[in-house]
């Protein structure tokens, strides 16, 4: 439904049954009305609906289910970065979550705000040290000014972190003024610093912008446009 939305400015609810076979309507209709409630989207009248831009951050349960090849790809090859005794800043988000399952025999140290590393860490060698703070629950990230105080006095050898999208004006960039502070912070104390970014958020702009384009390298993966007028990107092979 989301690559619907994505691909056409309003959808209609026929259009959404023509293309979700063997699903009923109200099965439609309920999952829109989740998907507005979720703040994803604007239903209109008869049930069309279109995709809410630029003032949002989907929740992370919608955001596993999209383009999972691609960040899957993704996050192997950020894994594939990291060396034994290194300490790395894990975001929040689906993309770098991921990473955990290509990290699973490595002896490193994790710093986190995503809230669903638990269930990952299970029978691993790592230690990990989720930092305390406001959660948002529907994206499941940690952020505010007590997540804040204790980044500024951790430092990482690499950071690894999600991002809403990345465009020529707006830079790479984040709906949530407290996710933008926080990745700021995160970077100063980094010694390497990535964005973990499929292609679907190319061209993309929402409301902070977090870095300038070029400033920080983006792992995607393919190659479009607008990587290649940041003049600092990597390819996941």
């Amino acid at each position: 439904m989301l690559q619907l939305l994505e691909q056409k400015e309003i959808v209609s609810l026929e259009d959404f049954g023509k293309n979700l076979k063997n699903v009923s309507e109200s099965t439609i209709r309920r999952d829109l009305k989740t998907m507005e409630a979720e703040g994803q989207i604007i239903l209109h009248r008869g049930g069309a609906a279109s995709l809410k831009k630029g003032s949002y951050d989907v929740p992370v349960n919608s955001k596993s289910l999209k383009n999972v090849n691609e960040k899957e790809a993704i996050a192997r090859y950020a894994a594939s970065l990291v060396k034994d005794g290194e300490s790395i800043y894990l975001d929040a988000g689906s993309t770098p979550l991921r990473m955990l399952r290509h990290l699973r025999d490595r002896q490193i140290t994790i710093v986190t705000t995503n809230a669903l590393v638990v269930s990952e860490l299970q029978g691993t060698k790592i230690k990990c040290y989720v930092v305390g703070g406001e959660l948002n629950v529907p994206t499941a990230s940690i952020a505010g000014t007590t997540t804040n105080r204790e980044l500024m006095n951790r430092y990482f050898d690499k950071a690894f972190l999600g991002i809403s999208g990345f465009s020529e004006k707006a830079g790479i960039n984040t709906p949530d003024a407290k996710e933008a502070e926080k990745k700021k912070i995160v970077k100063e104390n980094s010694s390497e610093t990535y964005i973990l970014a499929d292609s679907s958020k190319a061209g993309k702009s929402t409301l902070c912008k977090v870095f300038e384009l070029g400033e920080v390298p983006i792992i995607c993966d393919k190659e479009v446009e607008v990587l290649v007028q940041s003049g600092n990107y990597l390819i996941a092979r």
